[in-house]
């Protein structure tokens, strides 16, 4: 199963069935925008808590794509992470969902695949890269 979800067509078939799990659940997002100082707080505690062991020799970007906010670029490499609030022309995977649940996920308070499962986050590019989030970035 986890070599056919390497494939593209996988990652196609596994991005349109999460897709049409996610239209079953409705989220009703936090009205307003999230402050720069809110973002800006919470991708500088994701890179206090990189770990460089579990990146490995990992060089990836991934991109945030925050809908109430501004799009954020974490890139890995060499053992070190970036978090730059731009959005990136290339990366490895993207992220897009809104400010609440980016908090909520990063807090640890909701978990990021069930996020994902019911639609809160979609994630487009290596979806299986993401699943290496929360090792990467331990709460």
């Amino acid at each position: 199963m986890k070599s056919l979800l390497r494939t593209k067509a996988g990652q196609k078939v596994l991005s349109t069935a999460l897709s049409l799990n996610a239209k079953r659940y409705k989220h009703e997002p936090r009205t307003g925008e999230a402050t720069m100082a809110d973002l800006n707080a919470v991708f500088s505690s994701m890179q206090q808590r990189f770990n460089a062991d579990a990146a490995g020799d990992l060089a990836a970007v991934f991109q945030y794509q925050i809908t109430d906010g501004e799009a954020w670029a974490v890139t890995i490499d060499n053992g070190e992470c970036r978090v730059e609030q731009v959005a990136h022309e290339d990366p490895t995977v993207t992220l897009t969902m809104d400010s609440q649940t980016l908090e909520e996920v990063m807090s640890g308070e909701t978990d990021g695949m069930q996020a994902f499962m019911t639609g809160r986050i979609q994630a487009d590019g290596d979806i299986m890269l993401a699943t290496r989030l929360t090792s990467i970035f331990p709460l």
